[in-house]
């Protein structure tokens, strides 16, 4: 079944951490001095949070699958949307090891899918206090050759 993701940019991370833990009724299953995420399953939703740069706010939405065959769905379903697709392959990201591809949709809203495969003791594969963009999330979708940090091993991806 999947989940969806949201992932907001916040100013004050305790502060905000005791906003959203009231909000939800839970604390999160992982804290960092820069990130806390919470897996809900009422609503069922992965909520993330982080001191990662960028303004504060939404940083990007996506779709959490829980096995290869829903990632297959969900990135034939981005194929067909008709929009330019970053197939970022096998990475390190949000304190998590994750297979991903992001698209924006028309309004430029970024959205990422990804299965999570392990967890990792770093936010990304940036150094800890890098805030460009955010380690895990792309400048632009389709223009992730720039990418800051939480790309595949080699810019070789295999095919799916």
């Amino acid at each position: 079944m999947k989940k969806f993701h949201v992932h907001v940019a916040v100013e004050n991370l305790d502060t905000s951490i005791r906003f959203y833990s009231e909000l939800f009724a839970a604390e999160p299953v992982v804290r960092k001095p820069d990130y806390a995420k919470w897996m809900l399953e009422d609503p069922r939703v992965n909520f993330a949070i982080s001191r990662r740069g960028g303004e504060a706010g939404i940083r990007h939405l996506g779709i959490q699958v829980e096995d290869r065959a829903e990632l297959q769905d969900v990135y034939s379903r981005l194929q067909r949307a008709d929009r330019p697709v970053l197939e970022q392959g096998a990475t390190t990201c949000c304190y998590a090891r994750s297979e991903k591809s992001w698209i924006e949709d028309p309004q430029g809203v970024k959205w990422e899918t990804f299965l999570t495969t392990g967890e990792s003791t770093v936010y990304g594969t940036d150094e800890p206090t890098a805030t460009e963009h955010g380690c895990c999330e792309p400048a632009s979708a389709p223009a992730a050759q720039e990418r800051r940090c939480c790309g595949p091993a080699s810019d070789t991806v295999a095919p799916r």
